[in-house]
């Protein structure tokens, strides 16, 4: 008769004796530590009746998850007590800590490629499934099944739900977006036109009339623009650093901004307003 009981820090010795019988894959004492004083809810032995731990599981929910999981780090029974459902009993154990305790929607773990006998514990007595095969991830470079099973079918379909819907959601946001700013630009522009004719910034220390913020902006980290007046005064800045800088006279301006007094001459009466 075999019991299935949570494990306890007195059975870590004999856990990790278990493991270094049974599998390949090996950790020091201070690893069954770190589970136990983390997820004790989440370690199960198998007890026989002379009290000798003849299978044990190590497991852990997966630390900074989005969405809350489990992970089985190792499961291990000794070849004595096998063939007896014993391996399917201490997983089941974990799977339900997991969602009772820690909420986990769902289980993950690792299984060499080369390990038939435990591909068919989990994908036939347990209902894993693969979700992705992970190339050399052992010590010896054999590539891994990264498999997984649901604990929480509705919760996880309801997530899911939601999430594609967000995801739709966003993308149509993102492309009304995208052309809602150039619709705002345009009709800013007709309307200083119609208003000033001019969307200059400042040449060499003179401001040239405005853009109403709808200048072209680019982050380059550093902290100075670059103006340039061309024709009817067109401007390009650019943002640095997250500062908008609307240039510092660099260059000359072209012929065509000479005549900038005059106009303004006629548009305030013949009054030229000069600015230091």
């Amino acid at each position: 008769m075999v019991c299935i009981r949570q494990a306890t820090v007195d059975d870590l010795l004999a856990m990790q004796s278990a493991n270094l019988w049974c599998l390949p894959e090996n950790y020091q004492m201070k690893y069954y530590f770190y589970h136990v004083l983390s997820w004790p809810q989440l370690l199960f032995v198998a007890e026989d009746f002379n009290k000798e731990i003849v299978g044990y599981v190590l497991a852990k929910m997966e630390e900074d998850a989005e969405i809350p999981h489990g992970h089985i780090t190792s499961l291990a029974v000794l070849r004595t007590h096998r063939k007896l459902g014993i391996a399917s009993k201490l997983m089941t154990s974990a799977q339900k800590a997991m969602t009772e305790v820690f909420d986990a929607e769902y289980v993950s773990l690792h299984v060499r490629k080369s390990n038939r006998a435990a591909l068919h514990l989990y994908q036939i007595t347990l209902g894993y499934d693969v979700n992705d095969i992970e190339a050399k991830y052992y010590a010896d470079n054999e590539d891994a099944y990264d498999m997984r099973k649901i604990l929480q079918p509705e919760k996880h379909a309801k997530r899911k739900e939601k999430s594609e819907k967000g995801e739709k959601g966003g993308a149509t946001q993102q492309k009304e977006g995208w052309v809602a700013p150039s619709r705002r630009m345009e009709g800013d522009d007709k309307k200083a036109e119609s208003a000033s004719g001019a969307h200059g910034h400042s040449h060499g220390g003179v401001p040239c009339g405005h853009d109403h913020g709808q200048s072209d902006s680019h982050s380059h980290g550093g902290d100075h623009g670059h103006g340039q007046s061309q024709g009817h005064s067109q401007s390009h800045g650019h943002s640095h650093g997250g500062v908008a800088c609307h240039g510092h006279g660099h260059g000359h301006a072209p012929a065509a901004a000479a005549a900038a007094p005059a106009a303004t001459a006629a548009a305030t009466g013949g009054k030229v307003l000069e600015l230091d």
